[in-house]
């Protein structure tokens, strides 16, 4: 290398240090799951009430290390990705289990009454609502949160628009709710 410039060198031996690092670097780990969950739509509402699509097998086996103290599910447990041992997996680790089934197409108060029932008895412990896309879960939570929890509509509102837009029987279910409990908002 006796012709080579003294810069040219340097630089050569800079580039090959750099090569050598990211060799040697650790390969990238995957994302972390949203709140410790694997499922379609997750959504944190808040340290202790997060929403979702149905959790993978391995989120649910890993609730209880993630702070989870119960799971309810209105989903019904038919559904083609549903975990079918959903209730023994989380009872194994001390993680309760509610599940309310809520049929898409008709969705009622008393639904709505049993979640609220279920969230005011865990008051203060982490839970996750979850259905089958985070659909009936983030329609009925923010009912909860806005009827149960007083909290600004818009603001709970916020957290179903940002996976959806109820239509149809849905709308009339939010609708209807919120107008009889005396809650005023356009839900749309």
């Amino acid at each position: 290398m006796p012709s080579m410039s003294r810069t040219f060198r340097a630089l050569l031996i800079l580039l090959s240090g750099a090569a050598s690092a990211l060799m040697a670097a650790e390969p990238a780990s995957p994302p972390a799951p949203v709140a410790g969950i694997v499922a379609p739509n997750v959504r944190v509402i808040s340290p202790l009430l997060v929403t979702a699509g149905q959790p993978d097998r391995a989120s649910l086996q890993r609730l209880k290390a993630e702070g989870y103290a119960a799971v309810i599910s209105l989903a019904p447990g038919n559904t083609a990705d549903a975990v079918p041992d959903q209730a023994q997996i989380l009872a194994a680790q001390g993680v309760e289990f509610v599940h309310i089934p809520i049929p898409w197409q008709k969705p009622e108060a008393s639904h709505l009454e049993a979640m609220a029932a279920a969230m005011q008895r865990l008051k203060g412990q982490k839970v996750l609502v979850h259905c089958q896309m985070n659909m009936r879960a983030s329609a009925v939570t923010f009912l909860y949160r806005a009827i149960y929890e007083k909290e600004d509509p818009a603001r709970a509102w916020g957290d179903v628009k940002a996976i959806w837009t109820p239509t149809n029987q849905w709308a009339e279910f939010v609708g209807g709710q919120l107008s009889a409990h005396g809650i005023v908002f356009d839900a749309r």
